[in-house]
């Protein structure tokens, strides 16, 4: 026992110990390795598809280890969802002051995201296929990706709705989906082509069914 201190030598070495630990916890995570690594996973993305993609690889890619991710992202699963949210945005729709506008460019960035960039179309089948089978997956995927696109959209409609240029009546989750499931129907099957009017189509036919005459005599 050092005199006068109270304290046993294994008792201040504990204490400096735990004062390293908390140092530890408090240091801020180094953003760099994270958008390396997500931009690593969109690299490797592109060259080997869904299901060749692994840690080790993105972790190479990166100039990092496959700890440093694991970290990050508990699974290549949850790190690709993560990726894919970067490069697909969750903020897509917004508020131009035009009803018509606002989801003809929010629902534009699907088609920009499936036609401009090949990673989002190889990735996105394989990806909801999983979903069904891991329920965290699908709640990392609804709430980092599809959650926060959707909610945009909503509140573009609301804002029609408040601005007179969509009934009141409308039902706004019904529209959500039709305003969306034509492009991503054709970016799963294949059947027919995302065209670049395909947004702008969308839209006029949704809008058709629940505007306000008052919208339909400005529209015009």
């Amino acid at each position: 026992m050092v005199k006068g201190s109270g304290r046993t030598t294994a008792s201040a070495a504990a204490d400096a110990t735990g004062g390293e630990r908390t140092r530890r916890a408090g240091r801020p995570r180094d953003t760099r390795i994270d958008d390396a690594v997500r931009r690593a996973t969109l690299d490797t993305l592109r060259e080997t598809g869904y299901s060749g993609l692994t840690l080790e690889g993105v972790a190479a890619r990166a100039g990092t280890t496959k700890p440093a991710i694991r970290r990050r992202w508990p699974t290549r699963r949850h790190l690709i969802v993560d990726a894919l949210a970067m490069t697909m945005g969750t903020a897509p729709t917004p508020d131009t002051g035009c009803t018509h506008c606002d989801l003809v460019e929010g629902i534009g960035t699907l088609t920009d995201a499936f036609t401009g960039d090949p990673v989002v179309r190889r990735t996105l089948p394989g990806l909801i296929a999983d979903l069904g089978d891991d329920p965290e997956l699908a709640e990392s995927f609804f709430t980092r990706l599809f959650r926060p696109r959707r909610a945009t959209t909503a509140a573009a409609l609301r804002r029609g709705v408040e601005r007179g240029d969509i009934r009141p009546d409308a039902d706004i989750d019904l529209l959500l989906d039709m305003l969306a499931s034509t492009t991503y129907y054709r970016a799963l099957f294949g059947h027919l082509p995302i065209t670049p009017r395909l947004a702008e189509d969308v839209v006029e036919v949704v809008l058709s069914g629940v505007a306000t005459e008052r919208w339909r005599g400005g529209h015009r």
